[in-house]
């Protein structure tokens, strides 16, 4: 999802603003979605089916169709990556869909973290990744 406003602007608008109610008022659709929805945007972006999706995430599929529906909430951040690496996305949406589930974004000073980083940009599938992970003696995404 692209915003109007960058996050520096909101940030200066903020600080200034004494009314909070005002601000949130005036910046509404400048406001993260929760997490399904933002997945069910992506579905929608990318063209995507969700059964697809699910299946190459492989993972439980009542687990992923508990987070489209957003009955299941705080899930793992390895499930998360899953799911995006199902998608295809690519480095900044796998960052903008950790954003969005609340959880740390890949960080390349973590050696865990610069695998999946490096999965990514190669567009591997998840077994593929998790291959790549067992290759550098990594804990692997999905056990």
């Amino acid at each position: 999802m692209k915003y109007n406003k960058d996050t520096d602007e909101l940030f200066v608008e903020l600080k200034e603003d004494t009314n909070i109610t005002s601000y949130l008022s005036r910046n509404k659709s400048e406001f993260m979605v929760p997490l399904h929805e933002h997945l069910t945007n992506l579905l929608m972006e990318k063209k995507l089916v969700k059964k697809e999706v699910i299946k190459k995430s492989q993972l439980n599929r009542e687990y992923v169709y508990h987070l489209f529906a957003g009955t299941k909430e705080k899930p793992s951040r390895r499930k998360v990556l899953a799911i995006g690496i199902a998608m295809g996305l690519n480095l900044e949406e796998m960052q903008y869909l950790l954003k969005y589930a609340k959880l740390n974004i890949l960080y390349p000073r973590n050696q865990w973290d610069s695998v999946i980083i490096s999965a990514i940009e190669q567009s591997l599938n998840v077994l593929e990744t998790n291959e790549l992970l067992h290759e550098v003696g990594e804990t692997l995404m999905l056990e």
